[in-house]
C-alpha cells in the first residue's frame, strides 16, 4: 500500500507533507510532487498536512490513474526532504479543476 499525489497539487506544491514524511519519499517536478510507492510506508501522515488534498491513499478508487503518474516521476524527478519555496501563486491554483490537462510539466 502507498499514498499518491494527484492533480491538486500542480501549481499549488505546498510542500508540507515532506516536512513530516519519515522516510524521505517525496519527489519534486517543476510544479507538482509525487510520492514514490515502492517507498513510502502507508503511514499517512502526508495525507492531512496537505492544503490542497493532493494526496490520496491507493485504496481510494481514484487513486489508480495517479499511481503511475507517482511511479514513472519519482524515477525521475530529485527527491526532497526538506520543504521548499511555494510558488507564490499557490493560493490562486488551490481546487482548480483540470490542473493536469492544463499544467503539468513532465520538467
Amino acid at each position: 500500500m502507498t499514498y499518491v499525489v494527484t492533480e491538486d497539487c500542480i501549481r499549488c506544491k505546498y510542500q508540507d507533507c515532506v516536512e513530516v514524511c519519515p522516510v524521505d519519499c517525496f519527489y519534486e517536478g517543476p510544479n507538482m510532487l509525487v510520492i514514490h510507492p515502492d517507498e513510502c510506508i502507508d503511514c499517512g501522515v502526508c495525507e492531512p498536512e496537505c492544503p490542497a488534498e493532493a494526496i490520496l491513499s491507493d485504496t481510494e478508487p481514484e487513486a489508480d490513474k495517479w499511481l503511475e503518474l507517482n511511479t514513472k516521476y519519482s524515477n525521475i524527478w530529485p527527491n526532497i526532504s526538506v520543504k521548499g519555496e511555494e510558488p507564490a501563486d499557490a493560493d490562486e491554483y488551490k481546487g482548480v479543476e483540470g490542473k493536469f490537462d492544463k499544467y503539468f510539466e513532465e520538467g
